[in-house]
């Protein structure tokens, strides 16, 4: 059976295709996807015509699979074929400066496995976050791909890939929250209950969930949310990315407190900060770049996390669905109706 993926193949053109998925190089590994979540960075990639991907790009960057080959010249890498891994977009090169300075979450030149992917038409394909999860299969650097338990469901297990690592990674790693805070949490979709998540692993003695969407907001509190409501916080994390969220979220700032930047924004927003204020309370802005999260370090902890219940997975996902109907899953997204759908390519 040929090999399909959905593609954005012009500014606003996408559609499910045949593509064609040549044999893994040296140092690297042909995954058969099982899953794969429907995150809103793929609507961004499509909406910025390609998010500076080169076209045709082939969508989705958050799967879980299986193993089908690892090149022969790599007999010391530690996968199988019929191992369970967890895609990451977010590897660590080992050769660039924050890497070489001990670094490696800080990494801007993550791994890539080019000239793999193609349109039956023969144009090569350019992956999402150098993973292209919206197909039958893949082919990914080794370093990218972790394995992870089989007793892990691959439609729980794909969301470590991106929406989990994002948002509990930025609670422990990128702003390192102290047992005892107040944390905010701004926006609360899959991301966002991440971020509640991670709070309450870090001990947050108060975590309140904020969205226009109060069903959203009120759906947190079965996460570990405390109050759905606005007041001063230690710890505020944006994970929508706009003008008015981020303002929101900077207002919300006890003395001392930190804002954490996560969701991704339009090109060209931007944000007004009265800077005496901010100086007056010794805040702090950090970005988080997916958490600052390192695959091979952090998915493995995390699906240890997701099978001895601290982590609540199988209620993030909301249905599943065939590749054919990513158009639907798109347009739940937009609604918010669901927190995760997920493809069963």
């Amino acid at each position: 059976m040929a090999d399909r993926g959905v593609v954005l193949s012009r500014p606003g053109e996408v559609a499910l295709e045949e593509i064609r998925v040549e044999e893994p190089g040296p140092g690297e590994v042909l995954v058969r996807l099982e899953a794969t979540g429907v995150c809103h960075t793929d609507a961004h990639v499509i909406q910025e015509d390609g998010w500076g991907h080169r076209l045709p790009v082939l969508l989705g960057h958050e799967g879980a699979g299986i193993v089908e080959a690892v090149s022969e010249a790599d007999v010391a890498v530690q996968l199988h074929h019929g191992d369970r891994v967890v895609l990451g977009w977010k590897g660590a090169c080992g050769a660039c400066a924050a890497c070489m300075r001990g670094e490696p979450r800080q990494c801007r030149q993550p791994p890539a496995a080019p000239g793999r992917l193609f349109r039956a038409s023969g144009d090569e394909l350019t992956p999402v976050l150098r993973t292209g999860t919206f197909a039958t299969r893949t082919v990914v650097p080794t370093s990218s791909a972790v394995k992870v338990p089989r007793e892990l469901p691959p439609e729980q297990a794909c969301l470590l890939g991106c929406a989990l690592a994002t948002g509990v990674m930025s609670v422990l790693e990128t702003a390192r929250v102290r047992e005892g805070s107040r944390v905010a949490v701004v926006g609360c979709g899959a991301v966002g209950l991440a971020v509640v998540q991670g709070a309450r692993i870090a001990g947050a003695a108060e975590i309140r969930a904020l969205d226009v969407d109060a069903r959203k907001a009120e759906q947190a509190l079965r996460f570990g949310a405390t109050h759905t409501e606005p007041g001063p916080v230690d710890y505020v994390f944006d994970v929508v990315g706009r003008r008015e969220t981020f303002e929101q979220a900077v207002g919300l700032l006890a003395a001392g407190g930190t804002a954490v930047l996560v969701g991704l924004s339009p090109a060209g927003e931007t944000a007004s900060i009265e800077l005496p204020r901010l100086f007056a309370k010794r805040a702090r802005i950090l970005v988080s770049h997916g958490g600052d999260h390192l695959p091979h370090e952090d998915f493995p902890r995390l699906a240890r996390w997701a099978l001895d219940g601290t982590l609540d997975l199988a209620g993030m996902v909301t249905r599943t669905a065939p590749l054919d109907a990513w158009q639907d899953a798109f347009a739940a997204m937009r609604d918010g109706a669901t927190i995760r759908t997920v493809l069963t390519p």
